[in-house]
């Protein structure tokens, strides 16, 4: 388990992460900022703070508010991130040395960069779904020919210094390695875990459960049961090596949210003996605003009528795709969920489940 004090001082310190190295960089990158700026830029503070040389995308998601404004602000040494927690704050403070050169291209047109840039922004007009914005990124990273692994971070994490060198490590010792997750704990209560990599799924029940969920972070696990135990690794940090992008494909681009990496995890078991390894980081950790974007995370009392729709919806389609036997029994489901929410008195997220098991838009 990694420490959770990495250290203060009243001084910048240099970006290591973005520091000329005699190495090339192995690791890249993406964030998608989606009108959370200031957790971007914690996020970022956290992470520049890594000795690791590597390249890294933000993906400006179509966001209408001032994030492209503030983005170059930081960059420039003008904006400071504003920790929500005094207890995660010196992930993130003091800042890194300013300014930080950061590239810009059109999300239309990102091969008119002759090269990959430490630091690049990707700027969206319009706002992508989970998948696209994550593969925008990833597009960008892959014409770097040295990058082996790529880290699709939440931008609602902060990053132990020794995360990315840790996840690095596991990933270049895993024989056939494709996914690798991390230790992911909780933002807010720092001393439990939300996850131990990732999640097991029941495909029966659509049900996920979180590895390790809840428990206190000084548990005590063998890092390859939770490796063999994993269906699908956390979407708060997941990792991909070169060869899973090559073999498995980029994420689904079509409308399956919340569902984007089971779905991915899916497609790798369909390569049967040829699937790549799940590989789990233990020691790499990540600190994870968890459910704040997506709503999943929510309890039943809190969760939106659209999320509702959408964890309906996404789960109907890809048991079609993947275990379509068992479409049936989640249409099924479907009608007890709604029944289930109209006890509750929650009469709008009922009938959102509704639409979403006759396929009908939110």
């Amino acid at each position: 388990m990694t420490s959770s004090n990495p250290g203060t001082s009243s001084a910048p310190r240099a970006p290591g992460a973005l520091a000329p190295s005699a190495l090339p960089p192995l690791l890249g990158v993406v964030i998608v900022n989606d009108r959370s700026v200031s957790d971007t830029i914690e996020c970022l503070e956290s992470l520049l703070r890594s000795a690791l040389p590597m390249k890294i995308v933000i993906v400006e998601n179509g966001s209408d508010d001032d994030s492209i404004s503030r983005l170059r602000a930081w960059a420039a040494g003008t904006l400071e991130a504003v920790p929500e927690s005094t207890e995660m704050a010196a992930f993130s403070t003091p800042p890194v040395a300013k300014p930080v050169p950061m590239a810009e291209l059109r999300a239309a047109a990102p091969r008119d960069a002759a090269t990959v840039a430490p630091l690049t922004l990707i700027l969206s007009e319009t706002r992508l779904g989970m998948g696209r914005s994550h593969n925008l990124g990833l597009r960008h990273l892959l014409r770097d020919g040295q990058l082996k692994h790529f880290w699709l971070l939440s931008n609602e994490t902060v990053v132990a210094p020794d995360a990315a060198m840790g996840l690095l490590s596991r990933m270049m010792a895993t024989p056939r390695v494709g996914l690798c997750g991390t230790v992911v704990r909780q933002y807010w209560a720092p001393a439990r875990i939300e996850a131990l990599g990732g999640y097991a799924y029941n495909k029966v029940t659509g049900l996920r459960r979180a590895l390790g969920g809840d428990q206190p972070a000084t548990i005590r696990y063998s890092p390859q049961d939770v490796a063999d135990a994993t269906d699908f690794v956390s979407g708060a940090s997941l990792a991909v090596s070169r060869a899973f992008l090559s073999d498995v494909g980029l994420m689904v681009e079509d409308d399956l949210t919340h569902f984007e990496e089971i779905e991915w995890a899916a497609r790798n078991q369909k390569l049967g003996s040829q699937a790549l390894e799940t590989a789990f980081a233990h020691g790499a950790t990540v600190f994870h605003k968890a459910g704040r974007t997506t709503g999943y995370g929510r309890t039943l009392a809190k969760r939106s009528a659209e999320t509702d729709h959408a964890l309906a919806r996404s789960r109907l389609r890809f048991t079609w795709r993947h275990h379509r036997w068992l479409w049936p029994l989640h249409w099924l489901i479907c009608w007890g969920q709604f029944l289930q929410r109209l006890l509750r008195r929650q009469g709008r997220n009922a009938f959102a489940i509704l639409r979403a098991a006759f396929g009908r838009p939110y």
